[in-house]
């Protein structure tokens, strides 16, 4: 495997329409880079027109986004990689800051921050400006952090970072899955802002408000859990044991005033609360020390993908 200085990467699915000026634009850009289109089952002239603008135009036949990321990942080596999206929402002006953050400064992701810029006011799809608000502030809150966009399909990423990153989302929770594996593992991410502009006149968003929003919602939670299982489980355990105890109050009471219990279910389920809160408390905690031991055996495979990448420089 040979190793690009730099690679573009463009995921596409039925983007005709923009495929041609968006490879134009990076030519521009970056003309030392190699520019991969990853068709994804189109069924108009993407692929071709890609190809006749000088890219190297592969296929991911599994549908979504997070496939052709798993894909373009896998197959690809470079000292930094520049993804982008097919439909000519991203200026490529900010190219050249991005990729020079991680081949100068060594950052492991840069996020391409659309919402300090014109996002709100470019985007005619307000619940998508809702969701994209929504999950910055959810994620940064849960996971302690401070990405400006969430969402965004403009980034640039290290050669570590890309090696190490297990890819599992199928469709577009994939860029809530690789800003929380950054986040988790401590790894150095930049935020540069950029500018968006809304889709060109005949091309069609594939995202699905609220199908999708919905995927990036648990998604968010499933990390979380996983990443986080002391609070995410010391939570759970907290608020069944506090609900166990606002439902025992009343009983509780009685007994105090007539040394009887006549809610004995109420009592039981009561106890049954408690339970299922301490044991929600130790299994966080059992759950926490496995976490913690991913993350030391994260350092050692990240060390074995960088000495892979001075074997291939």
């Amino acid at each position: 495997m040979t190793m690009d200085k730099i690679a573009v990467l463009i995921p596409c699915y039925n983007e005709e329409k923009t495929i041609a000026k968006v490879v134009s634009d990076v030519r521009q850009a970056l003309p030392e880079a190699a520019v991969y289109v990853y068709n994804n089952n189109s069924t108009d002239r993407t692929a071709q027109i890609a190809a006749e603008c000088g890219a190297i135009v592969r296929n991911e036949y599994k549908q979504g986004k997070g496939n052709v990321m798993r894909r373009m990942f896998r197959e690809i080596a470079a000292e930094c990689y520049l993804m982008i999206d097919g439909d000519d929402t991203y200026p490529l002006e900010c190219a050249r800051e991005m990729v020079n953050l991680v081949l100068e400064r060594g950052a492991d992701m840069v996020v391409g921050d659309r919402l300090s810029s014109t996002y709100f006011s470019e985007n005619k799809r307000p619940f998508h400006n809702f969701g994209n608000s929504l999950m910055r502030a959810g994620i940064n809150s849960l996971f302690r952090s401070d990405i400006k966009d969430i969402m965004t399909g403009y980034r640039a990423f290290s050669y570590e970072f890309v090696k190490t990153f297990p890819v599992f989302s199928k469709g577009f929770e994939i860029e809530t899955e690789m800003t929380i594996h950054a986040v988790n593992y401590n790894m150095q991410v930049e935020n540069v802002v950029v500018e968006y502009r809304d889709r060109p006149e005949g091309s069609v968003s594939k995202l699905n408000t609220y199908s999708d929003g919905v995927k990036v919602i648990r998604k968010m939670l499933q990390l979380y859990k996983n990443y986080k299982p002391m609070r995410f489980f010391g939570l759970l355990g907290f608020v069944l044991i506090a609900v166990a105890a606002a439902v025992f109050v009343p009983v509780g009471i009685e007994y105090l005033e007539t040394g009887l219990v006549e809610r004995f279910p109420t009592l039981i389920v009561c106890g049954f609360m408690v339970l299922a809160g301490l044991l929600s408390f130790f299994a966080g905690m059992i759950l926490e020390v496995m976490a913690a031991k991913d993350r030391r055996d994260f350092e050692y495979r990240l060390n074995r993908v960088y000495d892979a990448k001075r074997a291939l420089e």
